[in-house]
């Protein structure tokens, strides 16, 4: 959890973590981002990722100051609490709805009596060198519990949303709400952005630190940080790599075609 405090504290001095999805089940794609990136985002809701992959790519940030994230597939307690027994520094719960959605993220990533998390750690407890009650209780105070706001009814329900207790920053994710709003594949619609705008700033003002994830677009990075943006989410990896690989093969087919 030592990454888990470093990246809360980089968010309260009000830096601005950058990471990247990782889809990849090879975890040295981890520890490559991990020599450059605040967190990685283990994502499990649209990659075939099992906990034996994903507690690899955990494994692969230590040494390091990158913050493993694990993205998990639904709001669900039986499927968070494996995900922090193998060592995640936090979850994202995707597509919450409610404030009783977000209480009950917090409430899994909590033991009692603040949350329902139910007591297996391996990793977390350094294989038994950590006490039990000792590590609960970081567990309580330095594991991120993370939402997305992807659906027009938690942005209705924002202002109530952010004052959840125990709830460190929220993601939004524009495509999905574009989709609630009439809009799907036209995350830049104004209605699109005004939605955003809105949730950033109920975000900072109760002080739950807002994310977003977009592709690696430097401007569109730049006009969100200028927005309040607190944490980016750029891009994922097959992405990064087939622009690397497009731009280096166009750049020397352009000469040879040209000579």
């Amino acid at each position: 959890m030592e990454n888990a405090k470093k990246l809360r504290e980089k968010l309260r001095r009000g830096q601005i973590p950058l990471g990247t999805g990782v889809s990849f089940t090879d975890p040295a794609i981890t520890e490559l981002f991990s020599h450059t990136l605040d967190f990685a985002f283990i994502d499990m809701e649209h990659n075939a990722l099992t906990l034996e992959t994903v507690q690899a790519h955990i494994m692969a940030t230590k040494g390091s100051d990158t913050a493993a994230l694990v993205r998990v597939p639904w709001n669900d307690p039986v499927l968070i609490k494996p995900v922090l027994d193998i060592g995640a520094d936090g979850v994202v719960a995707p597509f919450v709805r409610t404030v009783e959605d977000v209480e009950l993220a917090v409430a899994a990533c909590r033991y009692p009596p603040e949350g329902i998390r139910g007591f297996g750690p391996r990793r977390a407890i350094q294989y038994g060198r950590t006490g039990d009650a000792d590590y609960c209780q970081r567990a309580n105070d330095e594991i991120l519990c993370i939402v997305q706001i992807e659906h027009i009814d938690a942005v209705n329900a924002i202002e109530d949303i952010v004052r959840v207790p125990g709830l460190t920053a929220i993601m939004i994710g524009a495509m999905d709400l574009s989709g609630t709003m009439g809009q799907m594949g036209n995350p830049k619609h104004p209605e699109v952005q005004g939605a955003i705008e809105r949730v950033v700033a109920v975000a900072r003002d109760a002080g739950v630190f807002p994310g977003i994830g977009l592709a690696d677009d430097p401007e569109a990075l730049l006009h969100w940080m200028d927005k309040g943006i607190q944490w980016i989410l750029m891009g994922v990896d097959w992405a990064h790599l087939a622009r690397a690989i497009d731009t280096s093969a166009g750049r020397l087919r352009q000469h040879i075609g040209g000579g």
